[in-house]
C-alpha cells in the first residue's frame, strides 16, 4: 500500500468512525429501549436475539484480514442505498416500528461501508451485517403463520395419536382425551415459530463456516425450516403421548418445560447431518472457491478519495441528530363513542372476557353488546378503542383459527361510505357472518389492517401524534352480505359524529 493510499484509507476510516457514532446516536432509542424490550417480550419469545450481534461481531473479527484486503475506492452505489435506508429508519424510530428500525440500521451500516470503501468491502461484510436481521421480531408480524403452525402441529399429533389407537378429540389447536382425562392447547409459544427463527440463525452461521459456496450455504439454510417444524411437531406429539399414557400433570409440567431442550439438540444434530449430506452431494462437483481477484486500482488523490465520504457525512450527521431529537408525542383524544340501543332489536351488554382484560393494555376501552332481531337473528358487536400502545388493536384473523374457526370467502363491502372486511366463519358445520372495520379520531377509515398500520406510522413519525384507533367487529348468525349490510347500517353510535 502506497503512502498516499495509506493516508486516504486512514482518513476514510476516521470519517467512517464518525459516521458510525452518528448512527449509534440516531438509533439510540432502538439500541437502548426498543430492541431490548422486544428481546424480553414473552409474545416475541426472542431470547436468542441477544446473541445475534455478538455472532456478527465474531464473524467480522475472524475475517478482518479478508475485509481489510477488500478495501477499495469509494462507491456511489452505497450513497444510493444510504438515503432511502435513513428515510426508513426515520419512519421506524419516530413511528415506534422496531422492525423498520432494525432493517434500516443494518442497511445504513452496509451503505456506509460501500460508500466509504467500495462494493468489495461491502461484499466482505455482507454476511455479518445481514445476520443482524435475525434481530427483527417476526413472531407477532407472522402471527397468521403462527396460527397455521399450531394447527399443523395439532392435526399431525392428532392423526398419529389416532393411529396409535388413542381415543382423542381435536378442536382448533386443542387436543384432548375423549373422556376428558387430559386436554392440551397448543398455544402461541408452542407453535414452533421461535424454534424456526432460532434454528435458522444457528444454521446460517453454521453453513457460512461449514460450506464453501453460497449455493451450498443456501441449500443447508433452507433445510433449517422443515427441520425445526418437524422437531416441534415431534415435541407436541410426545407431550400428548405422555399425557395420554402416563400423567397429564407430568406431561404439561416438567416434561413440557424441558422437552424443548432435547428436541432442539436433536434438531442441531439433524442440521449437522444435513450439512454432511450436502457436502457429500457436492463432493464430486467442482467447488468454486471465492478468491479475491487481485486487480490494480487507479491511484486516487486524497481529494477524490474523500469527496464521497464527506458528502455521506454531510447528509448522515444532521439526519441522525434530527432523528434522535424526537419531541414528546401528542396523544390524540379518543372518540366519544359507545354502542347504543337499535330500534327494532332487543339488546344486552356482553361481559368483557378475562383474557381481554389481561392481554390488552390498560388504557384500552371495550364495549360489547348482543342485538337480537324479532325473527331470532342475532348480531354481537364489539367496540375496541385503542390506547397509546399499538397492541390494543389486532386483526381478528389471528385468534379465530386457533379457536377452531375456519375463515372463508374474504371480501370487502361498502356501507354508508365506509369499507368493511367480511368473512364467512365456519365452526362445527355451521356458518356465521363476521365483519370488521377501523377508523381513528380524525375520521380516517379503512378495512385494511396494513393501511391502518402505515397510516399510524405516518402520523407518529411525521405528525408526531399517536392516533386513537377504533375497531368495530360484528358477528352475525347469518353469513349473507345483505343481512350484515342492513344491520351495519344501523350502527350509528359505534362511529364518531
Amino acid at each position: 500500500m502506497t503512502a498516499e493510499k495509506d493516508k486516504t484509507v486512514a482518513a476514510r476510516l476516521a470519517m467512517l468512525g464518525a459516521a458510525f457514532i452518528a448512527v449509534l446516536w440516531g438509533f439510540q432509542a432502538m439500541l437502548l429501549h426498543h430492541a431490548p424490550s422486544i428481546f424480553t417480550n414473552p409474545q416475541e419469545d426472542m431470547g436468542y436475539g441477544w446473541y445475534v450481534p455478538l455472532f456478527s461481531i465474531y464473524v467480522a473479527w475472524s475475517e478482518r484480514k479478508k475485509i481489510w484486503n477488500a478495501l477499495s475506492a469509494p462507491g456511489w452505489g452505497g450513497l444510493l442505498i444510504l438515503v432511502p435506508s435513513v428515510a426508513v429508519g426515520f419512519l421506524g424510530v419516530r413511528g415506534l416500528q422496531v422492525r423498520m428500525e432494525i432493517f434500516a440500521f443494518v442497511f445504513v451500516l452496509l451503505a456506509l461501508v460501500w460508500t466509504f470503501f467500495g462494493r468489495s468491502a461491502a461484499k466482505a461484510l455482507l454476511f455479518p451485517l445481514l445476520f443482524l436481521l435475525f434481530c427483527i421480531p417476526l413472531a407477532t408480524f407472522l402471527d397468521v403463520v403462527t396460527v397455521h403452525l399450531r394447527i399443523f402441529a395439532s392435526s399431525t399429533a392428532y392423526a398419529v395419536l389416532k393411529g396409535f389407537g388413542a381415543d382423542v378429540i381435536r378442536q382448533g389447536t386443542m387436543i384432548g382425551a375423549a373422556d376428558g382425562s387430559f386436554s392440551i392447547d397448543i398455544a402461541e409459544p408452542c407453535s414452533g415459530l421461535r424454534s424456526i427463527f432460532a434454528l435458522m440463525a444457528l444454521t446460517a452461521g453454521y453453513a457460512y463456516f461449514n460450506q464453501p459456496t453460497w449455493l451450498r450455504r443456501g441449500l443447508l439454510f433452507a433445510c433449517s425450516v422443515p427441520i425445526a417444524i418437524l422437531g416441534n411437531v415431534f415435541r407436541i406429539l410426545s407431550i400428548c403421548l405422555v399425557a395420554n399414557y402416563a400423567s397429564t400433570e407430568f406431561a404439561t409440567g416438567f416434561y413440557h418445560d424441558y422437552s424443548g431442550y432435547v428436541i432442539f439438540i436433536v434438531a442441531i444434530l439433524l442440521m449437522i447431518g444435513t450439512g454432511e449430506a450436502v457436502s457429500r452431494i457436492f463432493r464430486n462437483a467442482k467447488n468454486s472457491e471465492e478468491k479475491g481477484e487481485a486487480r490494480e486500482e487507479r491511484p486516487l488523490s486524497f481529494a477524490r478519495a474523500c469527496t464521497l465520504p464527506v458528502l455521506a457525512l454531510a447528509f448522515l450527521v444532521p439526519a441522525m441528530l434530527y432523528q434522535a431529537a424526537t419531541p414528546k408525542t401528542i396523544v390524540a383524544e379518543a372518540p366519544d363513542v359507545q354502542l347504543e340501543e337499535i330500534e327494532g332489536f332487543t339488546s344486552k351488554r356482553v361481559d368483557i372476557s378475562e383474557a381481554e382484560l389481561t392481554i390488552l393494555p390498560g388504557d384500552t376501552r371495550i364495549d360489547k353488546r348482543l342485538y337480537t332481531a324479532p325473527n331470532g337473528d342475532w348480531f354481537q358487536v364489539s367496540l375496541v378503542i385503542g390506547g397509546t400502545s399499538k397492541s390494543s388493536i389486532h386483526r381478528p384473523e389471528l385468534c379465530l383459527p386457533a379457536q377452531g374457526y375456519l375463515m372463508t370467502e374474504p371480501r370487502t363491502i361498502n356501507v354508508s361510505g365506509r369499507d368493511w372486511r367480511l368473512l364467512t366463519v365456519e365452526t362445527h358445520g355451521a356458518k356465521i357472518g363476521f365483519g370488521y372495520t377501523f377508523y381513528n379520531q380524525e375520521g380516517y377509515s379503512t378495512a385494511s389492517h396494513t393501511s391502518r398500520i402505515f397510516k399510524d406510522i405516518w402520523d407518529r413519525s411525521i405528525l408526531n401524534r399517536i392516533d386513537r384507533w377504533v375497531m368495530v367487529t360484528v358477528n352475525s348468525s347469518r353469513a349473507d352480505d345483505d343481512s350484515l349490510r342492513d344491520f351495519i347500517g344501523n350502527l350509528k353510535g359505534a362511529f364518531a359524529k
